[in-house]
């Protein structure tokens, strides 16, 4: 008996038909959008790294550098957005492009949107990683986010009115020129100073002690993107009047900047505040963007406070803020621009930096040639104070030198009279000595 074993067979399910991906999820991500933003990320990632120690440990120093980045990433931005413009024509499927059904200005926002959002996304992801990598070292202050959103549509405004030149411009040689163009005349409007004007450009430098009122960079995003979309709308739309409401939205936010002028920009509230430790005399203040130095920099003035303990005619305090120091107030060395003084929100040289101190405790800065009596006293209180870092390299050298050079080593006499004096007397002479702090008189410095 022979089985005879049948094959059931299901009927094959039929249902909806898959559907294509949208163009432009297949532009955003198998294109050349995600290559320009890379392009964007890498080189504003280097320029970056390559300046480190001048903005990292700083809040208002990162958000200054970054946007100062934009006058790279500006022109690199439209050139991305050229390069992609000519891409029909370095194909050869421009008449093809002309037989769909879609229009020209969907057919635009197909090919320039993925590139502006990675455009974008390029510099955003930039800027995280310059706030990240400032965390660690923050001296105080708190992160600024207020340009970054301006900052990111200036880049994409860029991406997209480039674009427009890609298709206008029949030249391979279109997208370096255009960058090469777009570097120098934002270069050139980034060094005037003076008039409202500079306030149109986006990669306007921007001061670490400055913070922009609240409406700034929504103008500032309006005014970029209304000039793009205005190019787009003229270049593209069947009705090009319609490029009218986007030109005259830019135009209004333009207007607005220039008429606000430098009001734009108002003073950063903590830089205004002071943090002192007022355990020491002088008391000791540092900004209030800097307050986490404020022990590196107790520690490394240890040796003159400790020291000047019970000394008259000293200043009070010393004072970290803009302008010239009030009365009985010295002038503390600068924190700023970091990268001297400090690095990475550690304090490079405390010798150096108590020296300096000591330099604005006697405030004979503004003086000319001074008499020898005075040199002479100067010098015998810094060496007891805080001693240069130099001082023994400049004594060899006199040491060394011929008979001028060998008379100013009578300097050496001096300081050991003064370190020989007794803790009362020493306080006398000292009391004396500052009482003629910022004199370039000779007469009034008690000798040695």
């Amino acid at each position: 008996m022979t089985l005879v074993s049948e094959r059931r067979t299901t009927p094959r399910r039929t249902g909806r038909p898959r559907r294509a991906p949208h163009p432009l999820r297949a532009e955003a991500v198998r294109g050349f959008a995600p290559w320009a933003g890379a392009a964007v990320f890498l080189t504003l990632g280097v320029l970056l790294a390559g300046s480190a120690e001048q903005w990292q440990g700083g809040w208002a120093e990162t958000r200054s550098r970054l946007h100062e980045g934009m006058l790279i990433v500006l022109p690199l931005a439209s050139a991305a957005g050229c390069w992609q413009g000519g891409r029909e024509r370095r194909r050869r499927t421009e008449e093809l492009w002309g037989t769909v059904s879609r229009g020209p200005l969907a057919r635009f926002v197909v090919a320039a949107l993925p590139v502006a959002l990675w455009t974008a996304a390029g510099y955003g992801a930039a800027a995280a990683g310059a706030l990240l990598a400032t965390r660690p070292y923050a001296t105080g202050d708190r992160p600024y986010f207020d340009l970054l959103p301006a900052d990111m549509a200036a880049a994409a405004a860029a991406a997209v009115a480039g674009q427009v030149v890609g298709r206008v411009v029949a030249s391979r040689l279109a997208t370096p020129l255009l960058a090469l163009a777009g570097y120098v005349v934002l270069g050139m409007a980034s060094t005037v100073r003076e008039g409202s004007g500079r306030l149109l450009n986006p990669a306007f430098p921007v001061r670490t002690d400055t913070v922009p009122v609240a409406w700034q960079p929504a103008a500032v995003a309006l005014w970029t993107a209304g000039l793009a979309a205005a190019v787009v709308l003229a270049h593209t739309a069947r009705r090009r009047y319609t490029a009218l409401l986007p030109l005259v939205a830019a135009t209004a936010a333009g207007a607005l900047l220039v008429q606000a002028g430098d009001g734009v920009w108002r003073t950063n509230p903590a830089g205004s505040r002071q943090v002192c430790d007022t355990s020491t005399s002088p008391q000791i203040c540092v900004n209030a963007r800097y307050e986490k130095l404020l022990p590196q920099v107790t520690a490394a003035l240890s040796g003159i406070t400790g020291r000047l303990e019970g000394v008259r005619n000293v200043p009070v305090r010393f004072e970290d803020r803009p302008g010239r120091p009030g009365r009985d107030e010295a002038e503390l060395p600068m924190l700023v621009p970091l990268g001297w003084s400090v690095v990475r929100g550690r304090l490079t040289d405390p010798g150096q930096y108590a020296w300096e101190a000591v330099q604005a405790l006697q405030d004979r800065m503004d003086c000319g040639a001074m008499d020898a009596r005075v040199h002479t006293a100067d010098d015998a209180v810094t060496h007891y104070l805080a001693p240069s870092p130099m001082e023994k390299t400049f004594d060899e050298h006199d040491a060394a030198g011929d008979e001028a050079h060998r008379a100013e080593l009578r300097r050496l006499a001096a300081r050991a009279r003064l370190a020989a004096m007794d803790e009362d007397e020493r306080r006398a002479w000292l009391s004396a000595y500052f009482a003629t702090a910022g004199d370039c008189d000779a007469r009034g410095v008690p000798a040695l």
